[in-house]
């Protein structure tokens, strides 16, 4: 077992495990003001991000907030509470002081992360260097992935749930939670039992990150990074495909987010085996159909 692997790992998980309770404190506490203004019961959204309303509330919350609170360390007794804006209740004053404590602290633990990545190569000589990948990214990346296992890109594609699969009428479509991709696992039940369950064959929590968050961040970088091109080119490609005329744009924009993560997952398979000195391979379109992915060009 690596230690500083697993250690890594465990801190990672807990950054973003407090930054989903963050986020679901914070859905909290919009719905409260919703019903509040609203005059009805608080829905609480189960998703696991803010949408552009919710930030809003949640800016306007802050500026509040910082009005209270100025100068002082801790918030105010209930006899010297004064309301501010949407800050109309004491009890809401505290609750949203320990919002701002989560804020806080998710801040201090991604700063420390980034001071473990300092321990590990690729970070320092490789994935520190790729424009869109940030100590948060590259945290996942090196705790969830065991590189020494991929013997090729495609273990990785599999991996993190980017490969395909064939369907029973025939169809070749990407890896899901789908019948059609699940496999039969072996486990031990409640009773002490071997028995037998369909299972998802690749890691949920890295290809979440990758698609949603590693997606978005190198189309926001775009000319500063090399995977912007690369989604744009493929993307451009899918929308002058005669059987890809159907396809919504939603779907093609999925699919070019999906072939870009590919090719950064190629590049990272080279980069990362290359620095630690394990045998290195191609994909197969670079090696048995000379395409590379780099160029856009066949060679």
């Amino acid at each position: 077992m690596d230690f500083r692997k697993e250690t890594l790992r465990t801190q990672v998980r807990g950054v973003y495990d407090l930054q989903k309770l963050r986020i679901q404190m914070g859905n909290r506490i919009v719905a409260n003001i919703k019903a509040r203004d609203m005059g009805n019961e608080p829905s609480v959204p189960e998703s696991e991000a803010l949408d552009k309303e919710d930030k809003k509330y949640l800016d306007r919350l802050r500026k509040d907030y910082r009005k209270i609170m100025d100068g002082l360390q801790i918030i105010p007794t209930p006899k010297k509470f004064v309301a501010v804006g949407l800050i109309s209740e004491y009890s809401f004053l505290a609750l949203f002081d320990q919002y701002v404590q989560m804020e806080e602290m998710e801040e201090q633990q991604f700063a420390l992360l980034e001071k473990s990545l300092m321990e590990f190569t690729v970070w320092t000589k490789y994935l520190k260097g790729v424009k869109g990948i940030g100590p948060a990214l590259a945290g996942i990346i090196i705790s969830e992935i065991d590189i020494s296992k991929a013997k090729y890109p495609s273990s990785l594609w599999k991996y993190a749930g980017l490969d395909t699969v064939n369907t029973e009428d025939g169809k070749n479509v990407g890896r899901s939670r789908k019948k059609e991709s699940l496999v039969r696992k072996s486990y031990v039940n409640k009773d002490g039992e071997e028995a037998e369950r369909d299972s998802i064959t690749f890691n949920p929590f890295l290809k979440t990150k990758l698609i949603g968050v590693a997606g978005s961040s190198f189309l926001r970088v775009g000319g500063k990074g090399v995977y912007a091109k690369i989604y744009n080119d493929y993307k451009n490609r899918l929308t002058h495909r005669p059987d890809c005329a159907g396809l919504s744009k939603l779907h093609i924009h999925n699919r070019s987010i999906r072939y870009m993560i590919k090719q950064f997952l190629v590049d990272l398979h080279r980069e990362w085996r290359k620095l630690e000195g394990f045998p290195q391979s191609v994909p197969y379109s670079e090696g048995k159909l000379g395409y590379n992915h780099g160029t856009g060009t066949e060679g």
